[in-house]
Parts: C-alpha cells; sequence; structure tokens
C-alpha cells in the first residue's frame, strides 16, 4: 500500500502560525519525518516553529522546486510509493497554487498516490475574497513580460477580458518590481476600471485597497516595495 501525500500549508508571513493555521496542521507536521518542500531552510524553520518536538536532523527532507526534473519528482515520491506519508511545504501559502507542488501532486494521482489537502492561506484567494471583485469567475495569470511594451500589451488585454467576460484578472509580481507594475498599470488601464492591490497579506502591515484606476492615480504610491502583493484588475 502506498502511503500518502499531505499538502501542506504553511504562512505568507512571519509569526503567523498562530493566526492562519488550523491545529490539524501542526498535528500532522509532527506526524510527518518526510517532507517535499520547496526551500529546505524556510521548510526546516517553519517545521521547527510549528512542531518543536521534531529533530530536524532526523527529518528526510527533498527540495523539490521549479528547476526538477520529472525524474527528480519520481525519485521524491518513491518513499511514498513504499508506504511513508510525506508532506509537501511551498516556500510560502498553499502548496500547488501558482507552485512546484502541482507537480508533485499532478505525478501522485498518475501513481495511484492519496493527495489530501490541507486548510491553510492562499495570497490569491485572500486577495480575491477581500477585492469585492467578481468571485464567481477569474482568472490567475502569473506574471507579466518583464519588458515595459509587451507588458503593456498583455495590461491592455487582461482589461478586455475583465470588461467583456466580467471576469476577475489576477497576477502576481517579484516584489522589487511592484511599483514599476504599478506604475504601468495606471497608465495602461482606463481611469473606469477597478484595480486592487493586496499586499503583505495576514501581516501586521496588510495593505488591501480596491479603487478605479482614476482614483489610484490620485494617491500616493503604496508602501508596497519588496512586499510580497497580488494584483487584480475588475469591471
Amino acid at each position: 500500500m502506498a502511503g500518502t501525500l499531505y499538502l501542506i500549508p504553511t504562512i505568507l508571513a512571519d509569526d503567523t502560525e498562530a493566526q492562519v493555521l488550523p491545529p490539524q496542521v501542526a498535528m500532522r507536521v509532527a506526524a510527518l519525518s518526510c517532507f517535499l518542500v520547496e526551500n529546505a531552510r524556510t521548510a526546516r524553520r517553519f517545521i521547527k516553529r510549528v512542531a518543536p518536538a521534531h529533530i530536524i536532523e532526523q527529518l528526510q527532507i527533498s527540495v523539490i522546486d521549479k528547476d526538477s526534473t520529472e525524474a527528480q519528482v519520481q525519485a521524491a515520491l518513491e518513499p511514498v510509493l513504499k508506504g511513508q506519508d510525506a508532506g509537501v511545504i511551498s516556500e510560502a501559502g498553499c502548496p500547488g497554487i501558482a507552485d512546484p507542488g502541482a507537480e508533485l501532486a499532478r505525478r501522485a494521482h498518475q501513481l495511484g498516490i492519496r493527495v489530501v489537502p490541507l486548510v491553510g492561506p492562499s495570497s490569491l484567494l485572500l486577495a480575491l475574497m477581500a477585492s469585492g471583485m467578481n468571485g464567481q469567475s477569474f482568472t490567475f495569470h502569473g506574471y507579466l513580460p518583464i519588458e515595459r511594451a509587451p507588458r503593456l500589451a498583455a495590461i491592455k488585454k487582461l482589461e478586455q477580458q475583465a470588461l467583456q467576460l466580467h471576469q476577475t484578472q489576477l497576477f502576481i509580481e517579484t516584489p522589487y518590481r511592484n511599483l514599476p507594475l504599478l506604475d504601468d498599470l495606471l497608465a495602461g488601464l482606463h481611469p473606469g476600471t477597478r484595480l486592487c492591490v493586496a499586499a503583505s497579506l495576514t501581516a501586521p502591515n496588510e495593505f488591501i485597497i480596491t479603487d478605479t484606476v482614476a482614483n489610484w492615480r490620485k494617491r500616493p504610491r503604496p508602501a508596497i516595495h519588496k512586499q510580497p502583493a497580488v494584483f487584480l484588475v475588475g469591471a
């Protein structure tokens, strides 16, 4: 019998375990000794915080990130195929959502391994919940192009989809490029289009504002430089 692959949510901001994670997460982490993680350092720190009785050096921790090959994913799942339960831990938030943990879940299904998601924070869903935009129809696009001309073209296309389909468009950016992206959004979007910026979710300095582009242009730029952020465009 194969083991079970548990998708273990982690925190979005430091020192928020008690506020955002249900007790079942810590209980499951404490019961596991095999982990497949996106980042070994952050995973070890998270495991120690929620399951302090664990001796980290005695745990089996394998790194599966965006550069991992299919062979590496297969090798990481071998202990589960042999009957050992394992936990997948993303660098932040929920495994499999804009995250290489999706490859582990995909392969696990192909191998007949049971996949169990645990409840925890997802920045995308938290941003969508708080935005006031359409939560019935939405699309996540990941990262927009870095070069300005193709990025402005992508912004126009997303705006058209938002208006024509009444569909919320979500995307992210590398945190140190948040403000240039915001500048391009304000330059490229129609004044009546609604824009939401949701940054540092679940942290004490959490920032969530939805307003028209016209009103955003009147605001001082928010303090979102180097802060994890989600951007949403809607009708």
